[in-house]
């Protein structure tokens, strides 16, 4: 089992197209991936299992990204965060409240997506050879 397959992802994103679209991408790469339609329903997630990633959208209903990912480091810690925006502005926020977050801008290609979760753990294309 190469390393990738260990590695579990939660998706919060409400926009179902896209939910699906990343979901599909990350599993195609090799992670096990877990995808909820906003911050609210991935709380209970981060609260009952373990996930190395949580991948979340910034505007949402209920529960902001940046107030889930706040969360997300009380409940669990070693949880790297990040977040996909459509809007400026809001990376801006999240730079500053959440500094420890990468954050990426839509539209993405989702190779880009694809490497940048690599390189949050490290993992160079070079890694799963």
């Amino acid at each position: 089992m190469d390393f990738d397959a260990m590695i579990r992802i939660l998706l919060a994103e409400d926009d179902q197209a896209m939910r699906t679209y990343l979901a599909r991408a990350l599993e195609n790469a090799g992670y096990d991936v877990v995808s909820v339609d906003r911050g609210s329903e991935a709380l209970p997630y981060l609260e009952s299992e373990e996930f190395d990633l949580l991948l979340s959208d910034i505007v949402m209903p209920e529960m902001d990204g940046i107030e889930l990912a706040q969360r997300c480091a009380e409940v669990s810690p070693m949880t790297k965060v990040m977040f996909i925006t459509g809007f400026a502005a809001v990376t801006l926020r999240a730079s500053r409240e959440a500094p420890q977050a990468k954050v990426l801008s839509k539209p993405f290609h989702l190779r880009d997506i694809v490497m940048e979760v690599q390189r949050v753990f490290g993992l160079s294309a070079h890694a799963q050879l």
